[in-house]
């Protein structure tokens, strides 16, 4: 594959644990165990091939109304999941960045969050976003009331409200492609603002059927996209 040809920036919807758990007669909590493992293999492919970011959506804001047992699961796996990227991060030199809310999160899962953030804030090989309680609209609430706390500003521009969101520290902040799995055929907002000018793709496989070499066959559909941007 053409060095030149590959996105800078890259974000998955991993839908359809729960459905690909019920489809194969096993818990619901043992799909999510399976995408995450894809989250690992996927990743690594997306590193290998030159993505320079890599967003991933585990927890939406609206996912806080499944089941207490569920959401803990989602919590606990989420830490392991944190802790092993970290290592990984400090070993290839990829910058961690959280996008979403820390506020409602559990304690120890605030500080792995936290931890990892600062450990790798001066890296800049590649980037891994982690969306936990991240919503579109969410993000861009919150952004609006930080501008508000901010007297010094007399009016505001997309450049300088790209300053107010979770994607402010990322060279390439805005998606070049989001892919999404399960079949369904919506962004549900993720990264509204970012992804304007986003190619979406969809896949008909659950998350946990989803591969590497998925990825690499959406990439190169990407390239048989053109952009307009626009003009």
């Amino acid at each position: 594959m053409d060095p030149n040809s590959i996105p800078k920036h890259v974000a998955i919807i991993p839908d359809g644990n729960r459905r690909w758990a019920v489809k194969n007669n096993l818990p619901i909590l043992e799909g999510h165990r399976r995408g995450f493992d894809v989250i690992k293999k996927v990743g690594k492919r997306a590193r290998d091939l030159g993505i320079k970011v890599f967003s991933v959506w585990a927890f939406s804001t609206e996912n806080w109304q499944r089941k207490k047992q569920e959401i803990e699961y989602l919590m606990d796996i989420f830490e392991t999941w944190i802790d092993f990227h970290l290592k990984e991060a400090i070993e290839d030199n990829i910058r961690i960045i959280h996008l979403g809310r820390k506020d409602r999160l559990r304690d120890s899962l605030k500080k792995k969050l936290i931890s990892a953030e600062e450990k790798t804030k001066t890296f800049k090989k590649h980037y891994l976003c982690i969306g936990i309680d991240y919503g579109g609209r969410d993000e861009i609430i919150r952004g609006i009331n930080d501008v508000f706390k901010n007297k010094s500003l007399k009016k505001i521009s997309e450049n300088e409200f790209n300053k107010y969101l979770d994607t402010k520290d990322l060279p390439y902040p805005d998606p070049d492609l989001i892919i999404r799995t399960s079949g369904e055929q919506r962004s549900s907002g993720f990264m509204i603002w970012q992804t304007a000018y986003s190619e979406y793709v969809f896949s008909n496989k659950y998350f946990p059927e989803f591969t590497p070499e998925d990825l690499e066959k959406y990439i190169n559909e990407f390239n048989y996209r053109r952009r307009r941007f626009g003009r």
